[in-house]
């Protein structure tokens, strides 16, 4: 899950001059990004958020993206991706709750 309080968020349009270059020295249309948003590849997807009416992702997100998709090219198992803060915070407000309460 992105975090924008610690991760630099692009628009998709502004991600795709992240990449580098592919056939013919053109980079992936931003059309590509969004179907990583969207559907994936091989059942990994890009994380995305939506800042106003813009689909926005994050420089990080796109490296545990290719992270993902190279580890499980390699056959590697594929980490979840990491909590954000807020969720973090809220799961453990959740279990002092449960621990106070005795479950």
């Amino acid at each position: 899950m992105i975090d924008i309080s610690c991760e630099k968020v692009v628009s998709l349009t502004t991600a795709t001059k992240l990449l580098p270059t592919r056939r013919q020295g053109k980079r992936p249309d931003v059309c590509t990004l969004y179907r990583w948003t969207s559907n994936g590849v091989r059942g990994i997807r890009l994380e995305s958020l939506m800042v106003g009416g813009t689909r926005c992702t994050s420089v990080e997100a796109l490296q545990r993206f290719f992270d993902a998709l190279t580890a499980q090219a390699d056959g590697q198992p594929v980490a979840p991706p990491p909590r954000s803060k807020s969720r973090q915070r809220q799961i453990e407000a959740a279990e002092k709750r449960l621990a106070a309460s005795g479950i």
